[in-house]
């Protein structure tokens, strides 16, 4: 599926698209495109401080389909920096500047460098429902049992 992608008027162009980056990937790396100003030094992160890092980039997600904001897994494990809304989700009306908000879980500062691969964008089918209210609800085994029913963590 084609994906349509328009570069912000001051976008570093030399920062390549979202890309997968083995054959089987589902999500493509999103890199960031900081503003001219912050290019230099980056962006930093305090452990527990979040930023909204710009990407540089707007898209046209196909209607019926969400672009969904996912953190990246070696950044989390190597680094403790997440996605505070993960997942993030691009809608299919939606034409503005797509920006990707990082949190340090760390213990250490994160740089975040012009280019850096921060997260990754999966292209996923949306079903909206059409809500009624009823007077009841069908049984289930489970039925209204809750957090921590199946057992341990």
């Amino acid at each position: 599926m084609r994906l349509a992608i328009l570069r912000d008027n001051g976008a570093d162009e030399d920062i390549p698209l979202p890309s997968y980056e083995s054959a089987h990937a589902a999500g493509a790396d999103i890199r960031a495109n900081l503003a001219a100003a912050d290019r230099a030094l980056g962006v930093t992160l305090a452990p527990g401080a979040r930023a909204l890092i710009p990407t540089g980039l707007r898209m046209a997600v196909p209607e019926g389909h969400e672009m969904q904001i996912r953190p990246r897994s070696g950044l989390a494990l190597k680094h403790g920096i997440g996605l505070v809304n993960a997942p993030g989700t691009i809608d299919a009306d939606y034409r503005g500047p797509v920006g990707v908000i990082l949190i340090n879980h760390g213990s250490n500062d994160f740089i975040v460098a012009h280019g850096d691969r921060i997260a990754q964008m999966v292209l996923a089918p949306v079903i909206q429902a059409l809500f009624h209210e009823t007077a009841e609800l069908d049984v289930t085994a489970r039925g209204d049992a809750g957090f921590g029913s199946t057992g341990q963590g």
